[in-house]
């Protein structure tokens, strides 16, 4: 038999090389990054860089101008999760604490509208868009994306958690629906709205089709679409390539480092703590 101790270490063990083989490519990618321009096509290829060079980076903001594209992709980014959450948030209490009719019909159409591929209705809504005078604008991406039924879902599954007595005493004591909402809801609710937010703000960040569809002029491109074009302008350009991709997915590792404990937080819990 296997002692425990030894369990632990083949476990242990495991995990790391797991971790290892999923880090590597993002550790490679890193590296190339800072390799002289053809040192990442070699063969084997090469996991440190003989001499740090920045050149890439630089080539990024003065040669290609990627600094456009990333505000492109931060102002989109931070619209679409903050009016997301308001009306995730809004429409989440509403089905969990608010009486209407038709309210349990009217949910189970929405789950139901979770299995519609969203490539079905990009046409629709694209000539929806066209008619407003919207594309190629900030608005044809943060329009559509501004509630979503995962988000709804997912507020109302963990606002009906809230006990009705709090909300209760409040109506007694004279407050509306919004200050309800306001002063009691948001701040109980406040570990899943930050894992819905990173969601959200990883999802837009990271979209290439729709921004490829509605965005017609190269200046209002986001990252993942300029990078794309990048990638077609510069094809043995690895190392161009890297720098660009890493660029792109830093912002996102950096608000996770940040709001991971509130995002396990709103994974783990289950229940409101009084």
């Amino acid at each position: 038999m296997i002692s425990e101790t030894v369990k632990k270490i083949l476990l242990y063990l495991l995990a790391f090389l797991v971790g290892a083989a999923s880090l590597m490519p993002f550790l490679w990618m890193v590296s190339a990054s800072f390799m002289p321009s053809g040192s990442a096509n070699t063969y084997p290829p090469k996991f440190l860089p003989d001499a740090i060079d920045f050149s890439h980076y630089i080539s990024l903001f003065s040669r290609i101008d990627l600094t456009r594209n990333l505000l492109n992709s931060l102002v989109i980014s931070i619209g679409v999760t903050f009016f997301s959450l308001f009306f995730n948030s809004l429409t989440g209490y509403a089905f969990a604490k608010l009486r209407f009719a038709g309210k349990e019909s009217i949910f189970k159409v929405m789950l139901s509208s979770m299995i519609i591929p969203g490539q079905v209705t990009m046409l629709p809504v694209f000539l929806m868009l066209k008619n407003m005078g919207l594309i190629n604008t900030y608005w044809a991406i943060i329009v559509p994306a501004m509630s979503s039924v995962f988000g709804i879902f997912l507020i109302r599954q963990f606002a009906m958690s809230i006990p009705d007595s709090l909300i209760e005493a409040a109506k007694i004591d004279g407050a509306g629906e919004f200050e309800i909402y306001f002063r009691i809801i948001l701040p109980l609710i406040k570990p899943i709205i930050i894992t819905l937010g990173i969601f959200t703000f990883m999802g837009s960040w990271n979209d290439f089709l729709w921004p490829l569809i509605v965005m017609t002029d190269s200046s209002m491109y986001t990252m993942p679409v300029a990078l794309s074009n990048l990638m077609g302008e510069h094809v043995q350009d690895t190392e161009l390539m890297m720098a660009g991709s890493v660029i792109t997915i830093l912002p996102v590792i950096i608000i996770f480092i940040i709001l991971q404990r509130f995002y396990i937080n709103g994974i783990l819990m289950g229940s409101v703590k009084g």
